[in-house]
């Protein structure tokens, strides 16, 4: 066990050396190699501690008798894979985006930093190899957010919000921490299990860390981060952010409800049902508004997050009443954890690939890039199967499997459960559909129809390494769907659940409440349905040609501008109404009159905005409150030593008085 850890240690050091010390030519190709390595050497310890492998590398650190420990359990095990795979794929992505201004030495030496932080969070033995390894992962991502500030403004307060609400969760998992320390004397996480979960102090622990992960994670309403940083971070970086990164806030939550602090109150798991519940539906509503392709997705992890918080929560409150929903619940928390890294880090590099290729972002911008980019088209195409929770996908089977936990816990004795469940089910539902929505809003405008801009009709396809990592990556979301039954077993094994296995030809097998999904036998059923409206539709084609110049829906006119089909912002109008109310959109018109009258109106220009409505109504006076008591400290601090030393003088007094007592 302790050689891959050995290994990523050393790669990660291999990594950073040659992104300083390369020469430009080939700095990208020697540190994308290098940071290959350590992301394989990660998923190689994590596939060892996920089958059961036991043992603990422990460094030396320059403190006097403090050891960082790395013993990852089945647990880590599974994360470490997560993080290793998709750390792979971004750095074999990478070697093909990062090139020319953005290919600089600081930006790939934070990649490998970055990807070793997050191989190590799940890793971590004690606490102090935990933080430290969060505090790479964290300092690693804030340099990567900042990579592209010399060529848009607006990324430099990205990176100041980024860095902020990731110090201040910092400061949260550390008083949580510190808290079950104090109350146990120990700094391991055996010695920290040793709490007791009854007890205020951990209660106080519990909040504390649930909000340094959350916030990690980008759970509303600690998610305005996140679709800052995503959107202006390279797209390689926003892959691995998004897929991996914030399943390090979702682990945090696992180890302290399973491990640290098992058997809590059953308020904890209504905190979590609702928080996530609360996190999938506002973060769908604005993914399924928003015209920014990369802040798109980054709203709808804001609702996967949700839905895996909401499952782990359910798995919590289900555990004293209903034992087979209630494990089936965990599991589903997994996998929605494995197949949402599956087909993020394809929808995020398909972002990438198409901003590279055109310089837009905007979806009223795009258009037509199905013809010119097939490759990007393939794979962002299962992306967006997988992130709709379509068969065959493994966002499919995730969804699924917890659908079924929930409908076997229908009818419990418990009334917060009894309350929970259908109010779990409706939310399911409804984001399951705007989820439909968007990504067929997401894929339909970018890809079909004519350009709407020079850039779009102009794109070319990425270069061979890019495809090769999306088109692995969309694999991986059908592989997930095609064949669950080994990996829903697999997972299984990691958090102890039992009766979960393998059917037919890679099928899953629920036994604790009796259901069988063969996802061969429904792939079958789609072709049967599917394939004669394509064959009828083939037949009628050509025994009756069009012979007609223009098409129907033109009303015998050719479209003579791409401006007359739908745009994103059209797309979403109808929900933007029924939504009215949660969204609040800002909207302007300006009429422009003809000079000689009033009645008569030369121009109309229409324009409407759609604001984070949390970040406006709760971050906003927070921050107004906070300059305003910076601006009242700025006229105290005003260079006088003997007012400082008035100061110092007044904090002494008040130590020593508190000493004395």
């Amino acid at each position: 066990m302790t050689a891959p850890l050995v290994a990523q240690l050393a790669l990660a050091l291999v990594a950073v050396l040659a992104a300083v010390a390369a020469p430009d030519r080939i700095r990208g190709a020697v540190a994308g190699t290098a940071t290959l390595a350590t992301a394989a050497a990660g998923a190689w310890a994590g596939v060892l501690a996920l089958g059961g492998a036991t043992g603990a590398l422990e460094v030396p650190s320059a403190l006097p008798g403090v050891v960082l420990r790395l013993a990852p359990d089945r647990l880590g095990g599974l994360f470490m894979l997560v993080a290793g795979v998709v750390g792979a794929a971004v750095a074999v992505y990478a070697i093909g985006y990062a090139h020319g201004v953005t290919a600089s030495r600081t930006q790939w030496a934070a990649l490998p930093v970055f990807l070793l932080g997050m191989q190590l969070v799940p890793a971590a033995g004690d606490l102090v190899a935990f933080l430290l390894a969060w505090e790479l992962m964290a300092g690693g991502s804030t340099v990567l957010v900042l990579a592209e500030h010399s060529r848009r403004a607006q990324t430099r307060e990205a990176a100041l919000w980024y860095a902020v609400t990731t110090h201040l969760s910092m400061l949260a998992i550390l008083g949580g921490f510190a808290v079950l320390a104090a109350q146990t004397g120990a700094t391991d996480f055996a010695g920290l299990a040793a709490a007791d979960p009854r007890s205020a102090a951990a209660s106080l622990a519990f909040v504390l860390l649930a909000v340094g992960f959350g916030t990690k994670a980008g759970v509303v309403p600690l998610h305005v981060w996140l679709p800052r940083a995503h959107p202006e971070a390279p797209s390689h970086a926003s892959a691995a952010m998004s897929a991996a990164m914030v399943k390090m806030g979702v682990y945090g939550l696992l180890l302290v409800t399973l491990r640290l602090l098992p058997g809590g109150p059953t308020w904890w798991a209504a905190v979590l049902v609702g928080v996530g519940a609360l996190s999938a539906v506002y973060g769908i509503l604005q993914a399924a508004v928003a015209s920014d392709l990369k802040r798109l997705l980054a709203y709808s992890t804001s609702e996967n997050v949700g839905l895996i918080v909401l499952a782990l929560g359910m798995a919590l409150l289900l555990r004293d009443e209903a034992d087979a929903p209630a494990s089936l619940a965990l599991l589903a928390c997994l996998l929605l954890v494995v197949s949402h890294a599956a087909f993020k880090t394809t929808l995020f590099l398909g972002a990438g690939a198409v901003l590279r290729a055109t310089g837009e972002r905007d979806l009223d911008r795009l258009g037509g890039l199905a013809h010119r980019m097939p490759w990007t088209t393939a794979a962002f195409g299962l992306g967006a199967l997988g992130a709709a929770a379509l068969p065959v996908t493994g966002g499919f089977v995730a969804e699924w499997t917890l659908l079924q936990a929930m409908i076997h816990a229908a009818e419990p004795g418990e009334r917060v459960v009894a309350a929970t469940v259908p109010l779990a089910l409706g939310v399911i539902a409804l984001t399951a559909g705007l989820a439909l929505l968007t990504f067929v809003k997401a894929f339909g405008i970018a890809f079909l129809a004519r350009p709407r801009s020079l850039g779009a009709e102009t794109a070319r396809e990425v270069p061979v390494g890019m495809r090769v990592a999306m088109v692995a990556s969309g694999v991986a979301v059908v592989g997930l769907g095609v064949a669950p039954g080994p990996v829903a077993a697999g997972l299984a094994q990691a958090v102890g659940v039992d009766g979960v296995g393998s059917a037919g030809l890679g099928g899953v097998t629920l036994d604790g409440v009796g259901a069988v999904l063969d996802p061969v036998a429904l792939a079958v059923l789609s072709v049967a349905v599917v394939l004669p409206a394509i064959v009828a539709s083939a037949v009628l084609a050509r025994r009756r040609p069009r012979t007609v110049g223009a098409p129907a829906w033109g009303c015998g006119r050719i479209r003579t501008s791409p401006r007359m089909q739908y745009t994103a912002t059209s797309y979403a109008e109808p929900l933007m109404r029924v939504f009215d109310d949660a969204l609040q959109p800002t909207r302007d018109i300006e009429v422009t009159h003809v000079a000689e009258s009033q009645y008569l109106a030369d121009r109309v220009q229409y324009s409407q905005r759609v604001d984070d409505v949390v970040e406006v109504r709760l971050y906003a006076p927070v921050i107004r409150v906070a300059d305003r008591v910076a601006d009242a400290a700025r006229r105290v601090q005003n260079g006088s030593i003997t007012r400082y030393l008035a100061f110092a003088f007044a904090a002494l007094v008040v130590v020593l008085v508190v000493v004395s007592r």
